[in-house]
């Protein structure tokens, strides 16, 4: 399948990762910031999209605050593809504008931001209605240029996030994976991943942690009503609004508040049995200097032990080495593809946060086979995404290997805090009572009945297919 497009724009690249023998044998770049193994032993049926469709719904949020906004509802948009053979398949993504690019989402309403990224999901279908292609990796490297170049142009912004291309792209990714799946026979999550990216999702984790998410501020009653159900590793959301100055000293005395709790509880799966620290700064950092502050102040209350990561500290265009900082340091928006994932490994970063349900399961699974090949962890991250995408999520954070210090699988699950219908949208799932959808006392038992099912994204989906009956 060939696409034109006037305008290829793509991020430049910082920084030249020497990959080893065997990465640079099995990768090549084809198009801007995705590469591709060579050896990818993919059945070749050629499958053609006779007709595409979308839709979407507007759930409200209780007001969730980081990078300095607020998102009060999350758009979810279902794309649908059905084939020449008459499968009909749907697949789900829930947008996140300020997330992909602050930019965008603080020069236009919320609403108009959402519907700038739902254009780019249309865009994309009608590209891809009536072209044939034969995996979903190679539909997504052949579209995502001209894709990224029109999202550029009606955003207006040439240096446009990749990220929030990726993220109006994953509907579209879902559904051709799921139509995939289905023409080639496909009920199980490990045979739908391509054996060239199998090494990197090949652990087989029986728990996986749920991580809820606080932002700087939050009462402390509402962290310990966490731990008191259970829930182990604290995902808080530093980068407090303010001036830099202001941000860290809001940071610095949340940070104290949260360690003097937490002495009062344990847990069996850290090593040490304290309760581990993720640390997310969506980039608000400013400069290496000021984040040290933040850690030597973690260090003088006592707390810099139990710090598990930090992530995303600062801007994508800040190049600070961050490896000598002694806490190990992910990237999550800044990792927006594979070749910008090999900058990061470069730079110090030594964790990433990955995000099929954000970036596109396509390239997560570039990412996680890039880390494993270089021994860099990865864990998942949310977008406060809709309780099938969990799915989506968790079907990767069962398969990735385990976390230093952690002997769980680790998946941020915050959806539950911030959908005001979260339990109405927990009925629109395939398989509501199966025994991995809830998290029980913090973690979700992703033992055999999920890998069997794959979590239930196989499954058919009443709610979202009824959006699209005449």
């Amino acid at each position: 399948m060939k696409f034109n497009s006037n305008s290829i724009l793509s991020l430049p690249r910082r920084g030249f990762i020497k990959l080893t023998a065997s990465a640079a044998a099995g990768y090549v770049l084809s198009s801007p910031g995705a590469y591709n193994k060579t050896e990818n032993k993919m059945n070749k049926k050629s499958i053609r999209i006779k007709n595409v469709s979308s839709n979407f719904e507007r759930e409200p949020l209780y007001p969730y605050r980081f990078k300095g906004g607020a998102v009060t509802e999350a758009w979810q948009v279902a794309a649908l593809l059905e084939s020449d053979s008459g499968i009909r398949t749907i697949g789900l993504g829930s947008q996140g504008v300020l997330w992909s690019d602050a930019r965008v989402a603080f020069e236009h309403s919320e609403s108009g931001g959402n519907a700038l990224m739902y254009a780019v999901s249309e865009h994309a279908l009608k590209m891809i209605e009536g072209q044939s292609f034969t995996d979903p990796l190679q539909l997504l490297d052949d579209m995502y240029p001209e894709v990224y170049a029109y999202a550029s142009r009606i955003t207006d912004h040439e240096d446009l996030r990749k990220t929030f291309a990726l993220n109006a792209l994953v509907c579209v990714d879902n559904a051709a994976w799921l139509l995939y799946a289905q023409e080639h026979g496909i009920t199980n999550f490990d045979a739908m991943i391509p054996d060239a990216y199998k090494p990197g999702l090949s652990a087989r984790n029986d728990k996986v942690a749920s991580i809820p998410s606080f932002a700087t501020g939050t009462p402390i009653d509402k962290l310990t009503e966490s731990t008191d159900e259970g829930y182990f590793i604290l995902k808080l959301k530093i980068g407090a609004a303010g001036t830099q100055e202001e941000m860290l000293e809001k940071d610095k005395a949340f940070l104290t508040e949260v360690h003097q709790a937490m002495q009062a509880y344990s847990t069996p799966y850290t090593k040490d049995g304290k309760i581990p620290y993720y640390f997310d700064a969506n980039g608000r950092y400013e400069k290496k200097e000021t984040l040290e502050r933040l850690l030597d102040h973690a260090r003088k209350i006592g707390a810099f032990d139990q710090i598990a990561v930090v992530e995303e500290p600062f801007d994508e265009f800040n190049t600070s080495f961050v490896g000598d900082l002694g806490v190990r340091i992910a990237s999550d928006e800044s990792a927006h593809t594979v070749e910008d994932a090999a900058d990061r490994i470069e730079m110090g970063y030594t964790a990433f946060a990955v995000k099929a349900i954000a970036k596109t399961l396509s390239m997560t699974m570039k990412i996680t086979q890039l880390a494993y090949e270089h021994n860099v962890p990865c864990f998942c991250a949310d977008l406060t995404v809709n309780p099938i995408l969990v799915e989506w999520n968790k079907n990767i954070a069962a398969r990735l290997p385990a976390f230093p210090g952690i002997s769980t699988g680790l998946q941020e699950a915050n959806g539950h805090q911030y959908y005001k219908k979260w339990d109405k949208m927990m009925s629109y799932h395939p398989m509501p009572d199966a025994p991995w959808v809830e998290p029980d006392g913090g973690v979700y038992h992703t033992e055999d009945p999920f890998f069997e099912h794959g979590g239930g994204i196989f499954k058919p989906m009443p709610h979202y297919e009824g959006l699209f009956e005449v």
